[in-house]
């Protein structure tokens, strides 16, 4: 019956995932490959937000994807496949002990003294008003930008990288991995208002560090 179901779920349509759950379940090779193509670098790179090195991150990966052969008959479609690959790994994570350096407790709160946006930035006094920029912020799409692409993705990492933990797993989760706001307030159980209020400020201090380079590029 499996060998059956499996051969009438065309390669094609592992893009819905509906029919690439039946086909996990049926244990078609290619729908497990569809999925490793899909997700592995994602995982990689989501388990990092919670472990100490690569390598640790790499075993928490291993273990998500064992837990998704043994378990995936028990995918309910209350979520989206991916939402669902996303929970086991962070349950993996979590459950593996290794939260060292890099994990804040579940319920994440928000440090409501924290500007978004550096106070200096802005004028105390103009004749209309406070808050005005100083320099206002330089708009992405200038022409210049495509010149530094590379070096804008690798500060936009290291940006990333010095967010505080709860900052860091918001903004890739809704900007690198594509998760949608409802997912990532279901994944790391955040209320809305906190989810997009950490979202803006991880935002702002990329933004902010994309900006000084592109400065210091256009020189």
């Amino acid at each position: 019956m499996q060998a059956t179901y499996a051969a009438s779920v065309p390669a094609g349509d592992y893009a819905d995932d509906e029919l690439l759950a039946k086909a996990l379940s049926a244990r078609e090779p290619g729908a497990f490959e569809f999925l490793l193509d899909r997700y592995h670098g994602q995982l990689l790179r989501l388990a990092r937000q919670y472990v100490p090195s690569d390598a640790v991150a790499d075993e928490v990966v291993q273990e998500t994807w064992l837990a998704v052969i043994q378990g995936v008959d028990r995918f309910e479609h209350r979520s989206s496949l991916k939402t669902w690959l996303f929970r086991i790994l962070l349950n993996t994570a979590r459950t593996h002990g290794v939260k060292e350096k890099r994990s804040t407790p579940v319920a994440m709160t928000v440090d409501d003294d924290e500007p978004a946006v550096e106070p200096s930035r802005f004028r105390r006094f103009s004749l209309r008003g406070r808050g005005q920029w100083k320099v206002p912020p330089q708009p992405w799409s200038d022409p210049e930008m495509s010149a530094l692409a590379g070096e804008t993705l690798a500060t936009i990492d290291a940006a990333i990288a010095k967010l505080t933990p709860d900052q860091q797993r918001v903004i890739t989760l809704r900007d690198v991995l594509g998760c949608s706001a409802a997912e990532v307030c279901d994944l790391l159980e955040l209320s809305d208002s906190n989810q997009r209020v950490l979202l803006h400020r991880a935002r702002s201090k990329v933004r902010a560090a994309v900006e000084q380079k592109y400065a210091e590029g256009v020189q």
